[in-house]
């Protein structure tokens, strides 16, 4: 009898390849299998390729072709940002940057290392639902403040910012707005419009892992500067030769998900509200943030005696679920993300992070959720008998 591969409802750690993506990824590696700064003709099909690729990344988010860079990443993407204008900023007198509280590590981290060399950093706090406090960042927010970072779309609790609102507050005060878009590109829509730098990643949206970018508007590309030096590709912001199939890959799931991206957010959501009512309906159930502006295929639910890290495990040849964060799973400390919505630090262990996404059936629903409820009541069982 043939064994079930467990179910895949870890989407926000790694959105696995989209097949369409996979076949025009080995296609490009045979046709386009050269240096793509290389000017012979080979290389200039290859940097053909990748151009059209940065094209299909600016149209997702819509911006610029000129404004797309090609990093590895989001955490790349997100270091370049807070380093890449700090001495542009730092000359001009704007020293501080304001971060909000549950930011991806990758930010959080970076710009802590920043407070080493003569930076302020002010973190903005959340309500409860996830929610950035508008009134603590305009408040936040001076004449000395030069970067603002926040995520359109948090990692854990899928909480979506209003960047409007953001965006024209932190404008009005003269500061630079980034944003990390690793979670919410190709989920909902993003306007780059809004932002002075963004951050993406390939394979958070069916892409490949290596590959992702960092938009920079026209205005700040000649004041960023590389992390990475070298060869000076990517006009001199990251050097670095470019992997061409990886571009092209990151390109075509650009490309889908600008085409079809509302109807399936729709198909996905209404997966994830039909396993929100299950899981919600066991006793002791609670979901952390707001239930409405989320992800459509976020959850985040705690389970009133019950271990997250334990039940994970305990459903692992079932269902693939997480506690939190990939990019934090190996530590041993509570999750930052639900410590900033007021969650004490044994509330926060009680939390799992489900993502559901393009692979995601409403059979996979139902035996996850049989899976689920079947873990946390012989979870229970053991620790009241212990």
């Amino acid at each position: 009898m043939k064994t079930l591969a467990p179910i895949y409802l870890d989407y926000h750690a790694h959105s696995p390849i989209e097949p369409s993506v996979l076949i025009r990824m080995i296609e490009a590696f045979t046709a386009f299998d050269a240096n793509p700064h290389s000017t012979h003709m080979a290389g200039g099909a290859a940097h053909a390729a990748v151009e059209l690729a940065r094209r299909q990344v600016a149209e997702l988010i819509g911006a610029r072709t000129s404004e797309v860079v090609f990093t590895s990443g989001a955490t790349e993407s997100n270091n370049l940002a807070l380093a890449g204008l700090a001495g542009h900023l730092f000359a001009s007198g704007r020293n501080r940057i304001a971060i909000s509280a549950i930011e991806h590590a990758s930010v959080i981290e970076k710009a802590r290392s920043m407070e080493q060399i003569g930076w302020s950093v002010d973190m903005i706090p959340v309500h409860r639902s996830g929610l950035v406090d508008l009134v603590a960042l305009d408040a936040m927010v001076g004449e000395s403040t030069g970067l603002v970072s926040i995520a359109w779309a948090n990692h854990e609790i899928g909480s979506i910012q209003p960047m409007s609102e953001i965006s024209r507050l932190v404008r009005a005060k003269g500061s630079l707005l980034h944003s990390d878009l690793a979670q919410v590109a190709g989920k909902r829509p993003v306007d780059a419009s809004l932002l002075d730098l963004a951050s993406l990643s390939a394979h958070k949206l069916g892409g490949p892992s290596g590959v992702g970018a960092l938009f920079v508007s026209r205005r700040l590309r000649p004041k960023l500067k590389p992390i990475f030096l070298g060869g000076g590709q990517e006009g001199g912001a990251r050097s670095g030769t470019l992997s061409a199939p990886l571009c092209v890959g990151f390109g075509a799931a650009c490309a889908l998900w600008s085409a079809s991206m509302a109807r399936e957010s729709d198909r996905v959501a209404r997966l994830r509200d039909r396993l929100r009512s299950r899981l919600l309906a066991l006793p002791g159930a609670i979901e952390n943030g707001d239930a409405e502006a989320r992800l459509p295929g976020n959850l985040n639910v705690r389970f009133q005696e019950v271990d997250g890290e334990a039940l994970v495990l305990r459903v692992q040849e079932q269902v693939s679920l997480s506690t939190g964060s990939a990019c934090s799973a190996k530590t041993l400390e509570p999750s930052h993300v639900l410590l900033a919505l007021g969650l004490s630090g044994p509330e926060a262990e009680t939390a799992v992070r489900i993502g559901l996404g393009h692979g995601t059936t409403p059979d996979d629903i139902e035996r996850a959720a049989d899976a689920i409820e079947h873990a946390v009541f012989a979870l229970r069982s053991t620790r009241r008998r212990s």
